[in-house]
Order: structure tokens, then sequence, then C-alpha cells
């Protein structure tokens, strides 16, 4: 028994040892940029040694990548908490839309994405953990719109996979734009998932 709560002590504590250096590495990495933030700083600033850092993650790349995580998480979170309301559809896409305007476009985890993206090209790893996240964002976008336009009797209308890509397209595209100027109106999310449901209707 003893031994058992010596093995979960040490794994919760590895766990929260995980835990602060995402939330370190997460404020270095949106305040000074993936250059220029090292395993290093980050074991420094969250008061581990080096050996700690890669206990957990292998590498840069992987911790970087579990901040996006986070960072990614926590916008789908506030996706599903809108079309969670208890309204119809119209009021559901207009929670979605004042949600977007706080949460769309924020220039410092924007330019994050944009340049750890860039890493693509000479990371295989970074490259293929991408694509994988990106596929797993747009299949819970599609869930969602399926439960949805099912509630709102479009279950057989709306192809969900073709509208979860449309609008993760238009999402980092706009939130792109957004992160540079942020007079951009996010009111096109809201008109451009209206105008996919009544197109599907017509």
């Amino acid at each position: 028994m003893a031994v058992d709560n010596v093995r979960v002590s040490r794994a919760e504590r590895q766990a929260q040892t995980r835990e602060r250096l995402i939330v370190v590495a997460r404020e270095m990495f949106l305040s000074d940029g993936y250059a220029a933030t090292s395993l290093d700083k980050v074991a420094v600033r969250a008061g581990f040694s080096k050996g700690a850092v890669y206990s957990n993650f292998a590498g840069k790349e992987q911790l970087c990548m579990a901040v996006l995580d986070s960072i990614h998480e926590e916008q789908i979170e506030g996706v599903v908490t809108a079309f969670s309301q208890d309204t119809d559809l119209d009021g559901r896409i207009e929670a979605f839309a004042a949600w977007a305007r706080e949460g769309l476009g924020q220039p410092r985890w924007t330019a994050l994405e944009v340049e750890f993206g860039a890493i693509a090209r000479q990371s295989p790893y970074v490259a293929t953990e991408l694509v994988k996240r990106h596929r797993e964002i747009r299949a819970a976008i599609a869930e969602l719109v399926r439960r949805v336009t099912t509630e709102a009797g479009l279950g057989d209308v709306v192809d969900p996979d073709q509208a979860a890509t449309t609008l993760l397209s238009l999402g980092i595209g706009l939130g792109t734009l957004r992160s540079l100027d942020s007079t951009i109106d996010v009111g096109v999310f809201a008109d451009t998932m209206r105008a996919l449901l009544k197109s599907s209707t017509v």
C-alpha cells in the first residue's frame, strides 16, 4: 500500500511539474516568441532544472505543441459553450459571434501559431503533429455542427465535414487578419454560418 501511495504521489508531482512548465512556457512563448524562448529559460522561470523539462518533453518543439494544445482546448471550449446556449440556432450563432469578438485573433497566440507553423518546413515531427491536430479540431467542429444542425432540424441537409472545413478555414484566416487589424468585425463569421444554412435549405 505504501509503495502504491509513493507511485501515485510521484505521478501527481510529475503531472504538476508538467502543468507548471506548460503554463510558464506559454507565458514566455507568447511574450517573447518561439525562437527567443529556450528550454533553459523556461526551466529557470518555472523553478526547475533543465532535466525536469526533458523528463516531461523531448524538446522545445514538443513543449510548444503542448502549449498550443492548451490554447486550442480553450478556443474549442469557447465555441462549444457558445453553441450550447439554451436558445435557437440563430441565438447560438450570435453567442458564437460574441465569443469570437473577444477570443478570435489574439495577436500574441496568432503570432506564435504562425512562427511555429513555419518550422514545419524543416521538421517532419511538427508537420505531422500540426496536420494531426488540425484534423482533430476539424472533426470536433464537424461533430458540433452535426449536433447543432440536428437539433435545429437541418441534420439531413448540412454536410458537417464540409461546414467544418469552411468554418475552420474562415476562422484561421479571419483570426490572422484580426491579429493585425483589431477593427475587423467578426460578424462575417456569423453571416457565413447563416449563409451556409440558408443555402442548404433552398
